[in-house]
């Protein structure tokens, strides 16, 4: 491909040598660089790409993007000077696989809890409706019906578009992508065009890499704040944020809410562990999710479709006939009478959601015993809230590790028992090993309790030390059932 053509999109603040040159790849990682290649020095928030550009050129690079020139220029090398790397990155792998994103409807999903549901859900649906469809996901990214294992939330600017060429080229007509805050933060989905956005709710989360939530909240709404006037932006009325991600936005504006007058307005009727009687927008719906968190994912899956121009009695009814995602309130019957859930619950706000919802449908007839550990290497201020919203809403809290990484499991539980008193630690057990926490609470349960186990949700490894170990919730908890 012609240097000029990937370039079409950017706005240079200068360059030295031709860009009228042909280049076999885009690199941004200097160790996968071949001769002709662009190499792209991004500044990441371990390394600074700008550091490898010699090494980039002795590999076989004949054209440079950066934000600085270096101080010394290497002969027959084009030197291209943009504002941000990142986004020229992002713009360039677009154009290197000929605009993917252009080629099918496009809808991003953002905030803290929720946006793995949604954005499944939305995939399972128009595959059911009978379209080609593909999903970019924390858990799996699929074209069509062919799965791709995923490694971040949001894949770099290069894997995220081959991704989307590959839909493109299954005949894929929709898309519906994870959008997390590091993505639009490090211009990861800089170049695509999206035709809608779908904000969810936003709590404490990623502090430890955003630094505030004023940070936080600004990553969510670039991404709305980058929506075209023809693309359509749903935003979550019942979150006090959720009409901020709308403000500059020049996309078409509507709102979901539970509890108060929105577009697509849904009350719970009827709830129980095997599901819920929801209105929705006057029509009633049975469904087999769980919990006010899933009925307002619901109502924004049901606003999407409908905005994306889908038959509204043909959405309920496949709404009606769709299951919860792999480790998203997974409920799972013990013969002995008890029910565990699995949750993928990892901050405060998302804990204390499904907690509640389960003593909603306890009412007091059972005991709620919750497994719940933190990871390593990430914001140290939510654990003791983690700790906090676990023993206030069981009737048991058992404190243990999540993915320790590569801090020690008893430094973590130190912070998170650190935010109890007397009376809470009392309610309280700790137990490092996960595996025995899990054992410990079914041991604890009895017939008609519920034992949840929250924070790693559909993950089946744990990080300990940096060695990565096959764990799975779920089978633990199963083995406990024999």
């Amino acid at each position: 491909m012609i240097l000029s053509d990937l370039l079409q999109n950017i706005i240079l603040k200068g360059n030295i040598g031709n860009t009228e040159i042909s280049v076999t790849s885009i690199q941004f990682d200097s160790r996968k660089i071949e001769s002709g290649s662009v190499f792209v020095a991004t500044r990441g928030t371990a390394t600074d790409g700008h550091d490898y550009i010699a090494m980039a050129i002795e590999k076989g690079a004949t054209v440079i993007v950066c934000e600085t020139y270096p101080a010394e220029k290497a002969e027959d090398v084009t030197y291209v000077l943009v504002e941000n790397s990142s986004d020229a990155l992002g713009k360039m792998a677009s154009a290197w696989y000929d605009f993917p994103s252009s080629k099918l409807i496009l809808v991003g999903v953002t905030g803290t809890n929720g946006k793995t549901t949604i954005a499944t859900l939305l995939y399972q649906m128009f595959r059911q409706l009978g379209y080609k469809a593909g999903l970019l996901s924390t858990v799996c990214n699929y074209v069509d019906d062919v799965a791709v294992e995923a490694t971040h939330t949001t894949p770099d600017s290069l894997a995220l578009n081959e991704l989307l060429a590959q839909m493109v080229e299954a005949g894929c007509q929709y898309a519906f992508m994870e959008v997390s805050s590091h993505s639009v933060d490090q211009r990861r989905i800089a170049g695509l065009e999206f035709d809608g956005g779908i904000f969810t709710n936003i709590t404490r989360d990623h502090i430890d890499y955003h630094l505030t939530f004023e940070n936080y909240l600004k990553a969510k709404k670039r991404f709305f704040d980058d929506l075209s006037s023809e693309a359509f932006a749903l935003t979550n009325a019942d979150d006090k944020n959720g009409l901020v991600m709308l403000q500059n936005s020049k996309a078409e504006k509507h709102t979901y809410s539970l509890r108060g007058m929105a577009d697509f307005k849904t009350k719970i009727l009827e709830h129980g562990f095997d599901g819920m009687l929801l209105d929705m927008n006057d029509r009633e719906v049975n469904v087999s999710f769980i919990g006010r968190f899933n009925a307002s994912n619901l109502s924004a899956v049901y606003g999407a479709a409908v905005l994306l121009e889908q038959d509204e009695l043909e959405v309920l009814r496949i709404i009606s006939s769709l299951n919860s995602v792999s480790g998203r309130f997974e409920t799972l019957r013990a013969p002995q009478g008890y029910t565990a859930i699995v949750d993928y619950a990892h901050t405060p706000d998302a804990l204390n959601n499904v907690i509640s919802t389960i003593n909603e449908i306890l009412q007091g007839n059972g005991r709620l015993i919750t497994v719940v550990g933190c990871g390593g290497n990430r914001d140290k201020g939510k654990r003791p809230m983690m700790a906090r919203e676990a023993v206030d809403g069981s009737w048991k809290a058992i404190l243990t590790s999540d993915y320790p990484r590569f801090d020690e499991p008893q430094d973590i539980l130190n912070d998170m028992i650190a935010g109890l008193d007397i009376t809470q630690k009392a309610k309280s057990l700790t137990i490092v090993d996960r595996r025995e926490a899990i054992k410990t609470a079914c041991a604890l349960a009895q017939p008609g309790d519920v034992v949840l186990v929250a924070g790693k949700g559909h993950e089946d490894y744990q990080i300990i030390q940096g060695v990565k170990h096959h764990f799975d919730d779920r089978e633990e908890v199963k083995n406990c059932f024999a």
